[in-house]
């Protein structure tokens, strides 16, 4: 990984309630805007302000979860100069408002996101294998279609899978994919073979884009799950609690998916 976007990475994460501008983020970087833009861009798939802007969400949803801050405080400590701009901004990425998503949290917890409604009813799938890193024994894993190089609202196709116990692999199926080109994010909590308990659960991610998705067609994505890096985008998306055992799985009414639901809490990734 550039050790040049890396830097700017760590100065997005830590410095994202300040009015960073993109001479700010390039001179942590210590490049020329310009490069350095042109650089981020290849490197992580996303612009330098995209990037700070999914950092900002992301915090927000850290901040509801864990405190009692309002939502106007929490707004301007996340950089927002204003209430509307963030809870608009924030409902757009989320896929709920900053209030639904603290009560959610608080009181149901989160089901798997409704599915971006398809504009055509021509739909393929997607599939291939997901394989866990050397260490990893067991993962349970959110796949999804969205059209962006972000885990954020909305989510054309998903589903969740299970590598089972012990196994270093398991093929995936994400059915109903809408006719298209989609980037497929796979988002997992898997358990590592250490035999310490607090170092067992851990966050995987991989992503693949842009996968072409065509009518009754199926189009191939192999996933290699890795622990995540500093230069990931953060996964904006609210998602239910991929620790806890599988739920059932019916179809998500109204949009002709399959998905699995649960009610637990969020998966704070």
């Amino acid at each position: 990984m550039n050790e040049a976007v890396e830097r700017a990475a760590k100065c997005m994460w830590e410095y994202y309630s300040e009015p960073l501008s993109l001479t700010d983020i390039a001179r942590s970087a210590m490049l020329s805007r310009f490069h350095f833009a042109r650089l981020f861009r290849d490197t992580t798939g996303v612009s330098p302000c995209r990037f700070l802007s999914a950092v900002r969400i992301h915090q927000a949803k850290h901040l509801l979860l864990t405190t009692s801050t309002s939502i106007t405080d929490i707004s301007f400590a996340v950089g927002y100069n204003s209430l509307g701009s963030f809870t608009n901004y924030f409902t757009r990425s989320v896929g709920i408002s900053p209030g639904r998503f603290r009560r959610m949290a608080l009181k149901d917890g989160f089901e798997l996101p409704r599915l971006r409604a398809a504009t055509t009813a021509a739909r393929g799938a997607i599939e291939g294998t997901i394989t866990l890193p050397e260490g990893f024994a067991g993962a349970r894993v959110y796949m999804g279609a969205f059209a962006t190089p972000i885990a954020q609202h909305p989510v054309a196709a998903a589903t969740v899978v299970d590598v089972a116990a012990g196994g270093q692999s398991a093929p995936y199926r994400l059915p109903d994919v809408p006719a298209g080109a989609w980037f497929v994010h796979a988002i997992g909590v898997a358990d590592t073979t250490d035999p310490e308990p607090w170092t067992r659960r851990m966050s995987l991610v991989d992503r693949r884009g842009l996968v072409k998705a065509g009518p009754g067609a199926r189009s191939a994505a192999a996933i290699s799950l890795r622990p995540r890096r500093l230069t990931d985008p953060p996964v904006l998306l609210a998602l239910p609690d991929l620790a806890t055992p599988p739920a059932a799985i019916p179809a998500v009414p109204g949009h002709g998916g399959h998905a699995t639901r649960t009610r637990a809490s969020l998966n704070r990734i």
